[in-house]
Order: structure tokens, then C-alpha cells, then sequence
């Protein structure tokens, strides 16, 4: 009897350890979409204008909309998402930014795809 108590509660424990290991993967994939962006060192950065930071911060709230709904979809067409998000994002700033500000803004934004794992 003590055998067989033992047998299921290291087979529950397994269950539980890897389940709980495969939400902590999806939830940290999800958190890994989220862009929280300080738009006071981002302006500082790129030396923005305040006509510019006005429609810098609008566009980065859009991205960051856009990042969200890439994170809501199937794991299958994420990929494709969020090529689309960037390409738009980037549109935008390249239309807002000046040369020099618009280079800086794809080394910092590629810095923060790299570091977040989106850039594959």
C-alpha cells in the first residue's frame, strides 16, 4: 500500500513540476511582447522635438497595441505579425525621426528585440 501511495505522488510531483514549467515558458513568451517604453529617455536619446515627442509617443503606443495582438495570436503566425508590426513601426519612424534620429532608433529598437528574443 505504501509503495503504491508513494508511486502516485511521484508521479503527481512530476506532472505538477513539468506542467508548471510549460505555463512559466508561455507566460514569459507573452511578457517578452510587452513594451513599456520611457519616452523621457527616449527623447533624450534621439533628441526629439516636443512636436516630435508627440508623435513618437502615439506611434510607440501603437507599436506597443501591435506587440500585444502579436502575443494574443497562434504561436504559427507570430512570426509573420510582428515582421509586420516592425515594418510599419519603422515606416513611421522613418516618416517622424530625422536621419541621424531615425539611426539611432533602429540601434536602440534592435538592441530591445534582441534582448527580448523577438529578433530570430
Amino acid at each position: 500500500m505504501k509503495r503504491l501511495v508513494l508511486s502516485v505522488l511521484v508521479m503527481m510531483s512530476m506532472t505538477m513540476a513539468f506542467a508548471e514549467n510549460e505555463e512559466t515558458a508561455a507566460v514569459n513568451n507573452v511578457e517578452s511582447f510587452v513594451l513599456n517604453v520611457n519616452m523621457n529617455k527616449l527623447s533624450q536619446a534621439l533628441g526629439l522635438s516636443w512636436d516630435q515627442r508627440e508623435f513618437v509617443e502615439d506611434a510607440e503606443n501603437a507599436f506597443s497595441a501591435e506587440l500585444m495582438n502579436v502575443a494574443s495570436a497562434p504561436v504559427e503566425e507570430r512570426k509573420g505579425l510582428l515582421k509586420k508590426a516592425i515594418k510599419q513601426n519603422l515606416g513611421t519612424m522613418h516618416y517622424l525621426l530625422n536621419e541621424a534620429q531615425y539611426h539611432k532608433y533602429l540601434m536602440l529598437l534592435n538592441a530591445t528585440l534582441n534582448n527580448r528574443g523577438l529578433n530570430k
